[in-house]
Protein backbone atom coordinates (compact mmCIF):
# COMPACT_ATOMS: atom_id res chain seq x y z
CA UNK A 1 0.00 0.00 0.00
CA UNK A 2 1.25 3.39 -0.83
CA UNK A 3 1.96 6.33 1.25
CA UNK A 4 0.61 10.18 1.61
CA UNK A 5 2.93 13.28 1.93
CA UNK A 6 2.32 13.09 5.90
CA UNK A 7 2.83 9.64 5.83
CA UNK A 8 6.22 9.47 3.66
CA UNK A 9 8.10 12.66 6.15
CA UNK A 10 6.94 10.64 9.26
CA UNK A 11 8.28 7.29 7.79
CA UNK A 12 11.70 9.18 7.03
CA UNK A 13 12.01 11.08 10.78
CA UNK A 14 10.98 7.71 11.84
CA UNK A 15 13.57 5.43 10.13
CA UNK A 16 11.27 3.24 8.64
CA UNK A 17 10.37 2.36 5.11
CA UNK A 18 7.00 2.63 5.32
CA UNK A 19 4.06 3.30 8.02
CA UNK A 20 0.77 2.92 7.90
CA UNK A 21 -2.78 4.46 9.67
CA UNK A 22 -2.73 4.16 12.97
CA UNK A 23 0.63 3.30 13.44
CA UNK A 24 2.57 4.41 16.16
CA UNK A 25 6.30 5.48 15.97
CA UNK A 26 8.84 7.54 17.88
CA UNK A 27 10.31 9.99 15.33
CA UNK A 28 13.31 12.78 15.61
CA UNK A 29 12.03 16.65 14.64
CA UNK A 30 13.85 19.17 13.05
CA UNK A 31 11.82 22.07 15.38
CA UNK A 32 10.64 22.54 18.79
CA UNK A 33 8.22 25.61 19.07
CA UNK A 34 6.80 27.40 22.22
CA UNK A 35 5.78 31.00 22.96
CA UNK A 36 4.89 33.09 26.08
CA UNK A 37 1.57 31.24 27.10
CA UNK A 38 3.08 27.63 26.54
CA UNK A 39 6.47 27.66 27.21
CA UNK A 40 6.15 28.01 30.88
CA UNK A 41 4.04 25.10 31.09
CA UNK A 42 6.89 23.08 29.18
CA UNK A 43 9.21 24.55 31.39
CA UNK A 44 7.99 23.35 34.47
CA UNK A 45 7.72 20.02 33.08
CA UNK A 46 11.08 19.80 31.68
CA UNK A 47 12.10 20.64 35.01
CA UNK A 48 9.96 18.20 37.05
CA UNK A 49 11.20 15.38 34.37
CA UNK A 50 14.98 16.21 35.63
CA UNK A 51 16.11 17.56 31.99
CA UNK A 52 19.32 19.38 32.25
CA UNK A 53 19.76 20.29 28.90
CA UNK A 54 18.01 20.90 25.21
CA UNK A 55 18.06 18.28 22.24
CA UNK A 56 20.07 20.70 20.10
CA UNK A 57 19.57 24.97 20.54
CA UNK A 58 18.99 25.90 17.38
CA UNK A 59 15.90 23.78 16.55
CA UNK A 60 14.35 24.91 19.99
CA UNK A 61 12.65 28.07 19.67
CA UNK A 62 10.56 30.41 21.47
CA UNK A 63 8.28 33.34 20.08
CA UNK A 64 7.33 35.51 22.95
CA UNK A 65 3.65 37.10 20.88
CA UNK A 66 0.25 36.48 22.58
CA UNK A 67 0.59 39.33 25.67
CA UNK A 68 3.83 41.03 24.34
CA UNK A 69 4.59 44.17 25.15
CA UNK A 70 3.20 42.33 28.52
CA UNK A 71 -0.34 43.21 29.60
CA UNK A 72 -0.64 42.59 33.07
CA UNK A 73 1.90 40.79 36.11
CA UNK A 74 0.85 37.43 34.86
CA UNK A 75 2.13 37.61 31.22
CA UNK A 76 5.05 39.58 32.51
CA UNK A 77 6.23 36.67 34.47
CA UNK A 78 5.55 33.95 31.87
CA UNK A 79 7.66 35.90 29.75
CA UNK A 80 10.66 36.41 32.22
CA UNK A 81 10.22 32.67 32.79
CA UNK A 82 10.59 31.82 29.14
CA UNK A 83 13.37 34.25 28.95
CA UNK A 84 15.28 32.80 31.48
CA UNK A 85 15.24 29.22 30.18
CA UNK A 86 16.17 31.08 26.85
CA UNK A 87 19.43 32.20 28.56
CA UNK A 88 20.29 29.44 30.10
CA UNK A 89 20.11 27.46 27.70
CA UNK A 90 21.64 29.81 25.10
CA UNK A 91 18.87 29.16 22.80
CA UNK A 92 19.44 30.36 18.64
CA UNK A 93 16.01 31.46 18.48
CA UNK A 94 14.77 33.30 20.68
CA UNK A 95 11.99 35.98 20.09
CA UNK A 96 10.82 38.95 22.03
CA UNK A 97 9.91 42.47 22.37
CA UNK A 98 11.35 43.89 19.37
CA UNK A 99 12.07 40.94 17.22
CA UNK A 100 9.07 38.77 17.83
CA UNK A 101 5.90 38.32 15.63
CA UNK A 102 3.13 36.34 15.32
CA UNK A 103 4.61 32.88 15.50
CA UNK A 104 3.14 30.99 12.54
CA UNK A 105 4.04 34.14 10.57
CA UNK A 106 7.34 34.34 11.92
CA UNK A 107 8.80 31.28 11.32
CA UNK A 108 8.70 30.50 7.52
CA UNK A 109 9.72 34.08 7.69
CA UNK A 110 12.61 33.12 9.39
CA UNK A 111 13.45 30.09 7.30
CA UNK A 112 12.98 28.37 10.16
CA UNK A 113 10.86 25.77 8.50
CA UNK A 114 11.42 23.88 5.54
CA UNK A 115 10.10 21.16 3.42
CA UNK A 116 9.99 17.90 4.36
CA UNK A 117 10.79 18.79 7.89
CA UNK A 118 9.07 17.18 10.83
CA UNK A 119 7.72 20.12 13.36
CA UNK A 120 6.19 20.27 16.70
CA UNK A 121 4.77 23.42 18.51
CA UNK A 122 2.29 23.93 21.66
CA UNK A 123 0.28 25.88 19.84
CA UNK A 124 -2.49 24.49 17.76
CA UNK A 125 -2.15 26.43 14.56
CA UNK A 126 1.43 24.86 14.45
CA UNK A 127 -0.30 23.08 11.39
CA UNK A 128 0.24 26.30 9.65
CA UNK A 129 3.82 25.01 8.41
CA UNK A 130 2.30 22.22 5.54
CA UNK A 131 1.69 24.75 3.39
CA UNK A 132 5.58 24.14 2.89
CA UNK A 133 5.37 20.72 2.76
CA UNK A 134 6.49 20.14 5.73
CA UNK A 135 4.49 17.47 8.82
CA UNK A 136 3.88 20.26 11.79
CA UNK A 137 1.08 19.72 14.50
CA UNK A 138 0.37 21.69 17.65
CA UNK A 139 1.31 19.40 20.53
CA UNK A 140 0.47 19.22 24.29
CA UNK A 141 3.19 21.22 26.53
CA UNK A 142 4.58 17.66 27.95
CA UNK A 143 5.24 16.33 24.86
CA UNK A 144 6.85 19.94 23.96
CA UNK A 145 8.87 19.16 27.14
CA UNK A 146 9.97 15.67 25.79
CA UNK A 147 10.80 17.19 22.47
CA UNK A 148 13.00 20.05 23.78
CA UNK A 149 15.17 17.94 26.04
CA UNK A 150 14.91 14.89 23.56
CA UNK A 151 13.95 15.79 19.89
CA UNK A 152 11.98 13.55 19.45
CA UNK A 153 8.26 12.94 19.87
CA UNK A 154 5.80 9.77 19.88
CA UNK A 155 2.79 9.91 16.87
CA UNK A 156 0.27 7.87 15.62
CA UNK A 157 0.19 8.38 11.66
CA UNK A 158 -2.75 9.74 10.57
CA UNK A 159 -5.48 8.60 8.23
CA UNK A 160 -5.59 11.15 5.15
CA UNK A 161 -8.59 13.23 3.12
CA UNK A 162 -7.12 14.38 -0.24
CA UNK A 163 -8.97 17.77 -1.55
CA UNK A 164 -8.51 17.81 -5.36
CA UNK A 165 -8.15 21.22 -6.72
CA UNK A 166 -9.19 22.60 -9.99
CA UNK A 167 -9.53 25.76 -11.60
CA UNK A 168 -8.44 29.22 -10.28
CA UNK A 169 -9.58 31.63 -7.58
CA UNK A 170 -11.37 34.60 -8.57
CA UNK A 171 -10.74 37.81 -6.46
CA UNK A 172 -11.74 38.86 -4.06
CA UNK A 173 -12.07 35.20 -3.03
CA UNK A 174 -8.64 33.94 -1.45
CA UNK A 175 -7.58 31.15 0.55
CA UNK A 176 -9.18 32.37 3.36
CA UNK A 177 -12.68 31.79 1.92
CA UNK A 178 -11.63 27.81 0.58
CA UNK A 179 -11.27 26.60 4.14
CA UNK A 180 -13.78 28.22 5.57
CA UNK A 181 -15.39 26.93 2.49
CA UNK A 182 -14.14 23.56 3.17
CA UNK A 183 -14.81 23.40 6.95
CA UNK A 184 -18.68 24.60 6.34
CA UNK A 185 -18.52 21.55 4.04
CA UNK A 186 -16.86 19.15 6.38
CA UNK A 187 -17.42 19.98 9.77
CA UNK A 188 -15.25 21.14 12.88
CA UNK A 189 -14.75 17.38 12.88
CA UNK A 190 -14.87 16.36 9.48
CA UNK A 191 -11.15 15.50 9.49
CA UNK A 192 -10.53 14.25 13.14
CA UNK A 193 -7.11 13.05 13.34
CA UNK A 194 -6.72 13.00 10.15
CA UNK A 195 -4.10 14.75 7.10
CA UNK A 196 -5.76 17.02 5.19
CA UNK A 197 -3.64 16.82 1.79
CA UNK A 198 -4.36 19.39 -0.68
CA UNK A 199 -3.69 17.96 -4.46
CA UNK A 200 -4.38 18.53 -8.02
CA UNK A 201 -4.01 21.44 -10.93
CA UNK A 202 -5.54 23.77 -8.74
CA UNK A 203 -2.63 24.00 -6.07
CA UNK A 204 -0.22 26.21 -8.72
CA UNK A 205 -2.55 28.98 -8.73
CA UNK A 206 -2.75 29.54 -4.96
CA UNK A 207 -0.13 32.09 -3.48
CA UNK A 208 1.97 30.88 -0.78
CA UNK A 209 -0.15 33.21 1.91
CA UNK A 210 -3.26 31.37 0.53
CA UNK A 211 -1.19 28.20 1.44
CA UNK A 212 -0.43 29.46 5.08
CA UNK A 213 -3.96 30.28 5.41
CA UNK A 214 -5.29 27.00 4.65
CA UNK A 215 -2.96 24.95 6.41
CA UNK A 216 -3.40 27.17 9.39
CA UNK A 217 -7.18 26.47 9.52
CA UNK A 218 -6.78 22.64 8.93
CA UNK A 219 -6.93 22.13 12.80
CA UNK A 220 -10.65 24.28 12.40
CA UNK A 221 -11.89 20.89 11.02
CA UNK A 222 -10.22 18.67 13.17
CA UNK A 223 -7.21 17.86 11.44
CA UNK A 224 -3.64 16.30 12.52
CA UNK A 225 -2.10 18.53 9.77
CA UNK A 226 -2.90 20.28 6.42
CA UNK A 227 -0.14 19.86 3.95
CA UNK A 228 0.46 20.97 0.48
CA UNK A 229 3.07 19.30 -2.15
CA UNK A 230 6.65 21.12 -2.89
CA UNK A 231 6.41 23.06 -6.56
CA UNK A 232 7.92 25.89 -7.86
CA UNK A 233 5.33 28.19 -5.64
CA UNK A 234 6.88 26.67 -2.69
CA UNK A 235 10.86 26.81 -3.76
CA UNK A 236 10.52 30.44 -4.86
CA UNK A 237 9.73 31.19 -1.69
CA UNK A 238 11.87 29.14 0.37
CA UNK A 239 14.52 30.15 -2.27
CA UNK A 240 15.97 33.31 -0.07
CA UNK A 241 15.05 31.66 3.22
CA UNK A 242 16.33 28.29 3.42
CA UNK A 243 19.96 27.55 2.93
CA UNK A 244 19.72 23.99 3.92
CA UNK A 245 18.78 20.99 2.01
CA UNK A 246 15.70 19.78 2.13
CA UNK A 247 13.00 17.21 0.59
CA UNK A 248 10.08 17.00 -1.25
CA UNK A 249 7.37 14.33 -1.28
CA UNK A 250 4.93 13.46 -3.44
CA UNK A 251 2.16 10.81 -2.43
CA UNK A 252 2.25 7.51 -4.29
CA UNK A 253 -0.79 6.74 -6.75
CA UNK A 254 -2.14 4.13 -4.76
CA UNK A 255 -2.01 6.13 -1.03
CA UNK A 256 -5.06 5.33 0.83
CA UNK A 257 -7.58 8.20 1.80
CA UNK A 258 -10.55 8.07 3.71
CA UNK A 259 -12.81 10.54 1.18
CA UNK A 260 -11.50 12.40 -1.68
CA UNK A 261 -13.14 16.05 -2.49
CA UNK A 262 -12.95 17.48 -5.52
CA UNK A 263 -13.30 21.41 -5.38
CA UNK A 264 -12.96 23.56 -8.23
CA UNK A 265 -11.54 26.77 -7.23
CA UNK A 266 -13.53 29.51 -9.51
CA UNK A 267 -16.64 28.56 -7.57
CA UNK A 268 -15.48 29.48 -4.28
CA UNK A 269 -17.35 32.95 -3.04
CA UNK A 270 -15.96 35.31 -0.53
CA UNK A 271 -17.84 32.90 2.35
CA UNK A 272 -18.49 34.31 6.33
CA UNK A 273 -18.32 31.79 9.69
CA UNK A 274 -20.89 32.66 11.80
CA UNK A 275 -20.48 32.24 15.38
CA UNK A 276 -20.01 30.12 16.86
CA UNK A 277 -18.56 27.14 14.84
CA UNK A 278 -15.95 27.98 12.33
CA UNK A 279 -18.31 25.61 10.69
CA UNK A 280 -21.12 27.71 10.51
CA UNK A 281 -20.59 29.65 6.83
CA UNK A 282 -22.49 31.52 4.46
CA UNK A 283 -21.53 32.86 0.85
CA UNK A 284 -21.46 37.03 1.25
CA UNK A 285 -24.50 37.08 -0.71
CA UNK A 286 -26.54 35.34 2.23
CA UNK A 287 -25.34 37.33 5.18
CA UNK A 288 -28.21 39.42 5.54
CA UNK A 289 -27.82 43.17 7.22
CA UNK A 290 -25.74 42.62 9.99
CA UNK A 291 -24.44 45.11 11.48
CA UNK A 292 -20.97 45.24 13.56
CA UNK A 293 -18.83 46.81 16.52
CA UNK A 294 -15.58 45.71 15.63
CA UNK A 295 -13.14 44.50 12.84
CA UNK A 296 -9.79 43.04 13.42
CA UNK A 297 -7.36 42.28 10.42
CA UNK A 298 -4.13 40.19 10.87
CA UNK A 299 -3.31 37.01 13.18
CA UNK A 300 -1.47 33.96 12.23
CA UNK A 301 -4.28 33.63 9.52
CA UNK A 302 -4.64 36.96 8.15
CA UNK A 303 -1.67 39.05 8.88
CA UNK A 304 0.81 38.75 6.08
CA UNK A 305 2.02 41.47 3.89
CA UNK A 306 -0.49 40.70 1.13
CA UNK A 307 -3.15 40.50 3.81
CA UNK A 308 -2.82 44.16 4.38
CA UNK A 309 -2.02 45.15 0.90
CA UNK A 310 -5.72 44.09 0.23
CA UNK A 311 -6.97 45.79 3.08
CA UNK A 312 -4.89 48.95 2.49
CA UNK A 313 -6.67 49.18 -1.42
CA UNK A 314 -10.10 48.68 -0.02
CA UNK A 315 -9.77 51.39 2.63
CA UNK A 316 -7.60 54.07 0.44
CA UNK A 317 -9.33 57.18 0.27
CA UNK A 318 -12.47 55.72 2.64
CA UNK A 319 -13.48 56.16 6.53
CA UNK A 320 -14.19 53.39 8.97
CA UNK A 321 -17.46 53.66 9.81
CA UNK A 322 -18.35 55.73 13.06
CA UNK A 323 -19.45 53.14 14.73
CA UNK A 324 -16.82 50.36 13.63
CA UNK A 325 -13.38 50.09 15.84
CA UNK A 326 -10.69 49.23 13.22
CA UNK A 327 -7.64 46.71 14.60
CA UNK A 328 -4.98 46.56 12.40
CA UNK A 329 -1.98 44.15 13.41
CA UNK A 330 0.94 43.40 10.66
CA UNK A 331 2.04 39.70 11.76
CA UNK A 332 5.82 40.36 12.01
CA UNK A 333 8.07 43.49 12.93
CA UNK A 334 8.92 42.76 8.64
CA UNK A 335 5.75 43.07 7.71
CA UNK A 336 5.20 46.11 9.56
CA UNK A 337 8.23 48.27 8.36
CA UNK A 338 7.23 46.89 4.42
CA UNK A 339 3.70 48.34 5.64
CA UNK A 340 5.20 51.63 6.48
CA UNK A 341 7.68 51.81 3.19
CA UNK A 342 4.04 50.97 1.24
CA UNK A 343 2.06 53.43 2.71
CA UNK A 344 -0.88 51.20 4.05
CA UNK A 345 0.13 52.25 7.64
CA UNK A 346 -0.77 56.04 6.63
CA UNK A 347 -3.73 54.36 4.62
CA UNK A 348 -4.90 52.42 7.51
CA UNK A 349 -4.17 55.90 9.61
CA UNK A 350 -6.13 57.84 7.56
CA UNK A 351 -9.12 55.90 7.46
CA UNK A 352 -9.39 55.57 11.22
CA UNK A 353 -8.33 52.47 12.32
CA UNK A 354 -5.74 51.88 14.79
CA UNK A 355 -2.17 50.07 14.10
CA UNK A 356 -0.68 47.55 17.00
CA UNK A 357 2.56 45.91 17.19
CA UNK A 358 2.66 42.70 16.19
CA UNK A 359 0.64 40.41 18.90
CA UNK A 360 -2.08 37.39 18.68
CA UNK A 361 -3.94 39.78 20.91
CA UNK A 362 -7.48 40.11 20.46
CA UNK A 363 -7.44 37.02 18.54
CA UNK A 364 -7.64 34.31 21.76
CA UNK A 365 -9.38 37.40 23.75
CA UNK A 366 -5.97 38.50 24.96
CA UNK A 367 -6.07 42.18 24.76
CA UNK A 368 -5.98 45.03 22.12
CA UNK A 369 -9.64 44.16 21.26
CA UNK A 370 -11.36 42.41 24.36
CA UNK A 371 -15.23 42.47 22.95
CA UNK A 372 -18.34 43.46 25.34
CA UNK A 373 -21.81 42.00 25.52
CA UNK A 374 -23.60 42.07 23.11
CA UNK A 375 -20.94 43.19 20.48
CA UNK A 376 -19.72 41.84 17.14
CA UNK A 377 -16.69 41.52 15.51
CA UNK A 378 -15.37 41.18 11.87
CA UNK A 379 -12.03 39.20 11.94
CA UNK A 380 -9.64 38.11 10.02
CA UNK A 381 -9.08 35.18 12.57
CA UNK A 382 -9.09 32.04 13.02
CA UNK A 383 -11.93 30.62 15.73
CA UNK A 384 -15.47 32.11 16.48
CA UNK A 385 -16.19 29.92 19.79
CA UNK A 386 -18.10 31.65 22.50
CA UNK A 387 -16.03 34.07 24.59
CA UNK A 388 -13.38 33.52 21.91
CA UNK A 389 -12.50 37.40 21.57
CA UNK A 390 -14.20 38.75 24.80
CA UNK A 391 -17.50 38.56 26.34
CA UNK A 392 -19.64 34.92 26.36
CA UNK A 393 -22.59 36.91 24.90
CA UNK A 394 -20.18 38.82 22.26
CA UNK A 395 -20.24 37.59 18.68
CA UNK A 396 -17.33 36.75 16.52
CA UNK A 397 -17.52 36.11 12.23
CA UNK A 398 -14.37 34.70 10.49
CA UNK A 399 -13.76 35.69 7.23
CA UNK A 400 -11.38 37.38 4.52
CA UNK A 401 -9.27 40.58 4.92
CA UNK A 402 -11.57 41.75 2.07
CA UNK A 403 -14.34 41.46 3.85
CA UNK A 404 -13.45 43.05 7.14
CA UNK A 405 -12.15 45.96 5.39
CA UNK A 406 -15.21 46.32 3.68
CA UNK A 407 -17.30 45.93 6.44
CA UNK A 408 -15.36 48.79 8.81
CA UNK A 409 -16.19 50.39 6.56
CA UNK A 410 -19.80 49.69 5.94
CA UNK A 411 -20.57 49.31 9.32
CA UNK A 412 -21.66 45.99 8.53
CA UNK A 413 -20.76 42.64 7.25
CA UNK A 414 -20.32 42.80 3.54
CA UNK A 415 -17.95 42.35 0.34
CA UNK A 416 -15.99 44.91 -1.29
CA UNK A 417 -18.27 44.50 -4.31
CA UNK A 418 -20.80 46.33 -1.42
CA UNK A 419 -18.90 49.86 -1.83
Amino acid sequence: MGMTMTQKILASHAGLESVSAGQLIRAKLDLVLANDVTAPVSINEFEKAGFDKVFDKSKVTFVMDHFVPNKDIKSAEMCKQSRTFAKRFDLDNFYDVGSMGIEHALLPEKGLVAAGEAVIGADSHTCTYGALGAFSTGVGSTDLAAGIATGEAWFKVPAAIKFNLTGKLNPPACGKDLILHIIGMIGVDGALYKSMEFTGDGVSSLTMDDRFTIANMAIEAGAKNGIFPVDAVTEEYMKDKVSRPYSKYEADEDAEYDAVYDIDLAAIKPTVAFPHLPENTKKIDEVGDIPIDQVVIGSCTNGRLSDMAVAAKILKGKKVHKDVRAIIIPATQKIYKECIELGYLETFIDAGCVVSTPTCGPCLGGYMGILAAGERCVATTNRNFVGRMGHGDSEVYLASPAVAAASAVLGKIAGPDAL
